[in-house]
């Protein structure tokens, strides 16, 4: 509930506000709430993939480490909508059932000509951890739906609680 000098600073609003203001076309929000432009600027389009012969983010900085190589997703299909997702797309990783983390991807190319053509996808070695969110297996990689993009974790939220703890909580919806 609004206190008085509220209500009185709202109504001084509203009654400042034009027509074209309220009702502007290219506008969004609710009728006298904040009005913001929408955002011309594309969304980048994000990749999630499974991790296989890796449970956890550590094995898999430990089997890249031992590789002594670049970070390199190696996969069959290219993504058709590369310009989207070379601008500020990621690669959102799935371990174990759970979205875990994710790496900003740098270049996609295509390997090979014809049916013996791959696609090599350069991520950034700098992993982010991300809040786990459950995701069922799948083949190859998809597209990830920006509403379906689970938030960063802070680097004390990620040191807070071990995964395996985490997970299990998550399965027994205590967390």
């Amino acid at each position: 509930m609004r206190t008085h000098v509220e209500a009185l600073a709202f109504e001084n609003l509203i009654l400042s506000l034009s027509k074209d203001e309220v009702f502007a076309p290219g506008l969004h929000g609710s009728f006298l709430g904040r009005l913001t432009p929408l955002s011309t600027a594309p969304m980048p389009l994000h990749i999630i993939k499974l991790v296989v012969g890796c449970d956890t983010i550590d094995e898999l900085v430990a089997w890249h480490a031992e590789a002594d190589r670049p970070w390199i997703m190696h996969t069959r299909m290219t993504p058709k909508r590369i310009d989207e997702v070379l601008d500020g797309g990621s690669l959102y990783r799935v371990m174990k059932g759970q979205i875990l983390c994710r790496q900003a991807i740098l270049k996609i190319d295509t390997v090979g000509e014809g049916q013996a053509s791959r696609c090599e996808v350069t991520v950034d070695p700098t992993i982010v951890r991300v809040a786990p969110t459950p995701r069922r297996p799948f083949q190859g990689w998809r597209y990830l739906k920006h509403e379906d993009i689970p938030p960063d974790l802070t680097e004390a939220e990620a040191a807070e609680m071990p995964a395996d703890l985490a997970r299990q909580l998550r399965e027994l919806g205590a967390w």
